[in-house]
């Protein structure tokens, strides 16, 4: 049996994996993890707002809109705040002297973006079985070998050396941390990309 990798696509664009990693670190000194009141399995660095409105990337706006099958019912539901992924077009004035801001306005140049986030995945946890509103474009930081996402009922490693990837989120996905450090991806909604 030969394996569908066509919902990830890798991107013919490589960044720095070294200059990646250290522009996380100066990150993190800044601005710590965050997601909505009462989600523990959720943390995200918004990169991106709605220009001049900071509360735009707080509390369930950092996750945004997605669809689950929370119970063995059958019945899909629908969770978080819908929100205009266009709207998301400033990069924030603190990481401006980062290797992110090179990696946003050469992304930015390809792509027609949402918002733009540093998200963790703990060891040895899960994201829900869901789906989003749009691909995703995925840059690993910070991985290991129990790291994978899966879509549909494919699951890839996605490698930690600099890679762009596109993924078809509006598929129902997760990803899971099977290691013991963090697993750290940047993540770009992705407005403009069609799967076949």
């Amino acid at each position: 049996m030969t394996l569908d990798f066509q919902d990830f696509q890798k991107q013919d664009i490589k960044f720095d994996i070294n200059e990646l990693q250290k522009a996380y670190s100066e990150i993190i000194k800044i601005k710590n993890f965050e997601g909505p009141d009462g989600i523990t399995n959720f943390g995200a660095i918004s990169l991106t707002q709605i220009p001049g409105d900071p509360e735009s990337i707080k509390g369930h706006k950092a996750r945004g809109v997605f669809w689950t099958y929370p119970n063995s019912s059958g019945k899909e539901e629908i969770r978080d705040e819908n929100i205009n992924e266009a709207d998301y077009s400033e990069f924030i004035e603190e990481y401006k002297n980062t290797y992110f801001k090179e990696v946003f306005d050469l992304l930015s140049s390809k792509y027609k973006l949402g918002r733009i986030r540093i998200l963790l995945k703990q060891p040895r946890s899960t994201l829900s079985w869901h789906r989003d509103p749009e691909p995703r474009l995925h840059i690993p930081i910070i991985t290991n070998p129990g790291c994978h996402m899966v879509i549909d009922n494919v699951a890839k490693h996605l490698p930690a050396d600099g890679s762009v990837w596109i993924t078809n989120n509006t598929k129902y996905h997760n990803a899971f941390n099977g290691g013991e450090e963090n697993r750290i991806h940047l993540v770009a909604c992705v407005l403009d990309h069609k799967f076949n």
